[in-house]
C-alpha cells in the first residue's frame, strides 16, 4: 500500500515540477520580450537606413535546451509574438529536467543591456530586470501549478 502512495506522490510531484519549470521559462521569456527595445528611428541622430524596420533585437531571442544557441537570426519581430510563440513551442517540446537557455546573440545585445537604448532601463537592463523578477516569477508559478 505504501508503494502505491509513494508512486502517486512521485507522479504528482513530477508533473508539478514539469509545469513549474515550463511555465517559469515561458514567463521569463515573456518578460525579456516585453522589455526588449524596438528601434525607433525618429529618435536617432542619423536617418535610418533605407527599408529599416525595428524589432531585430526582439526577434533574436532564442531558446536552447542542453546547449546555448549560437549565431544571429535574420528576423525582425516588432511585436515579439512570433518569437515568443517559437520559444514557447521549444520549451514545451524539451524535457523539463536539464539546462535551458534564453539568449540573444546580436552583437549589440550587451550594449542594450548596458543602457545603449533609452528603452532599456539602467542600471539593470533587459536581462538584469528579468533576473530580479525571477524569484517572484517562480513563487507565483509555484502557487498556480500547485492548485
Amino acid at each position: 500500500m505504501a508503494s502505491v502512495t509513494f508512486n502517486q506522490f512521485s507522479a504528482k510531484t513530477s508533473k508539478v515540477f514539469d509545469q513549474l519549470v515550463r511555465k517559469t521559462l515561458i514567463d521569463l521569456d515573456r518578460k525579456l520580450d516585453e522589455r526588449s527595445p524596438v528601434g525607433d528611428a525618429s529618435y536617432w541622430k542619423k536617418p535610418a537606413p533605407a527599408g529599416y524596420v525595428g524589432g531585430r533585437f526582439r526577434g533574436n531571442w532564442q531558446y536552447g535546451y542542453g546547449s546555448r544557441p549560437v549565431g544571429e537570426l535574420d528576423v525582425t519581430d516588432k511585436t515579439g509574438s512570433a518569437t515568443t510563440a517559437k520559444i514557447k513551442a521549444g520549451i514545451e517540446a524539451a524535457p523539463s529536467i536539464g539546462v535551458h537557455f534564453l539568449t540573444n546573440n546580436l552583437p549589440y545585445a550587451q550594449r542594450i543591456e548596458k543602457g545603449w537604448s533609452r528603452q532599456a532601463p539602467l542600471p539593470h537592463g533587459v536581462v538584469g530586470l528579468a533576473v530580479l523578477d525571477f524569484e517572484g516569477i517562480v513563487s507565483r508559478v509555484a502557487v498556480e501549478v500547485s492548485k
